[in-house]
């Protein structure tokens, strides 16, 4: 399947063609319908890889996960100059500790804007972070001079559920797409920054595509993000097909449209009631069994964890989940990385040995 998709500085140059601002966003999660009401595009910040991180290492511990130090170092090499805020998400203590750093310490010419998130289910949660976008509005209000109405909220809000539904969408038909695994993944995370109605028309266009089911391995790939890409491309050439993810930039924000009339329950209903996260605090218990619901949904035979090396909520996890799958019959692995480095060969030596075994 032959698509183009647009790239960051092209939709960047486009959104400073028609006088929009840029938020520069870091992971993971946030509301994308309370930005666009203020006319402001949110493009986020997943690393990136291949920067100089001895920028960022100046203020930040050598354990501070790679994601963090890259977005730090990024910042100071003045490749952000474009966006007119930083909003960043209380996902863990490090996206915690950057915030603070750049309020307190280094004071970049962005506004800087927190968003606190609850770790749990339950009606205080909902409450909370409720009003904390409803803070959030304020902050921008005073920022950007504009005061959008719920009318104008809850319009942002349905055209990125459309979205979020067309995404579910291209999940439940890539195998009948013939479609590689990095091929799709670029698609997906086009909606990283690509406006809600640009991403809707890409995903309408792919969705009318089909071609030769691809017959791989089927497996899950869970974790933060798929960084370095190539991961993506060596599992393709060990004949491995992701049927399905547990990604923190992909499939844990695979939000259900919300219900409410009250915008800003509307916006908080959507992510708490996301996938399983364990950023959000969920335990292992709900992810053991969404898991393996979606194993038995997919026909997935086992599961690779793609960890980011020091993402405590990953990692903490990890060793019970993995025994508790286990107990179930679903095989896993799990393989660290560096996003700022090429993909190591022991790494994709250890997927291709996994893949194998599971195909025997």
């Amino acid at each position: 399947m032959q698509m183009t998709i647009p790239s960051r500085k092209e939709v960047i140059k486009d959104i400073k063609k028609r006088k929009g601002l840029v938020a520069a966003v870091l992971p993971i999660h946030y509301s994308r319908a309370l930005l666009r009401t203020f006319d402001i595009y949110p493009i986020e910040l997943w690393g990136p890889p291949k920067v100089d991180v001895s920028l960022g290492g100046t203020h930040l511990q050598t354990y501070v996960c790679s994601i963090v130090h890259n977005a730090l170092s990024f910042l100071k090499m003045g490749a952000l100059n474009v966006a007119d805020l930083l909003l960043i998400p209380h996902t863990c203590d490090s996206l915690q500790g950057l915030a603070s750093i750049l309020i307190d310490l280094i004071k970049p010419e962005q506004a800087i804007f927190p968003l606190y998130l609850p770790r749990g289910q339950r009606e205080d949660d909902l409450t909370f972070l409720a009003d904390e976008l409803h803070s959030l509005y304020a902050q921008l209000s005073d920022f950007t001079g504009k005061h959008p109405s719920d009318e104008d909220l809850l319009a942002a809000i349905k055209r990125e559920e459309m979205s979020d539904l067309l995404m579910a969408k291209l999940y439940k038909k890539k195998q009948l797409m013939g479609i590689n695994n990095i091929d799709f993944y670029r698609l997906i995370r086009s909606r990283e920054y690509l406006p809600a109605e640009q991403f809707s028309d890409l995903a309408d266009e792919a969705l009318q595509t089909s071609g030769e089911p691809i017959q791989g391995i089927p497996i899950i790939l869970s974790g933060i993000v798929p960084e370095p890409m190539e991961v993506l491309s060596t599992i393709d050439e060990m004949n491995g097909e992701v049927v399905a993810d547990d990604l923190a930039c992909c499939g844990r924000r695979l939000y259900e449209p919300g219900t409410g009339t009250d915008p800003f329950r509307r916006m908080a209903e959507r992510i708490i009631y996301a996938p399983p996260d364990p950023t959000r605090g969920n335990s292992i218990e709900e992810r053991v069994k969404y898991l393996t619901g979606m194993a038995q949904n997919t026909g997935a035979k086992g599961i690779i964890f793609y960890d980011v090396k020091f993402c405590e909520p990953e990692l903490f996890d990890l060793p019970e989940l993995r025994n508790a799958l286990k107990e179930v019959g679903l095989a896993s692995i799990n393989v660290e990385v560096n996003i700022n480095n090429p993909l190591p060969h022991q790494v994709a030596t250890r997927i291709g040995a996994f893949l194998e075994m599971l195909d025997s």
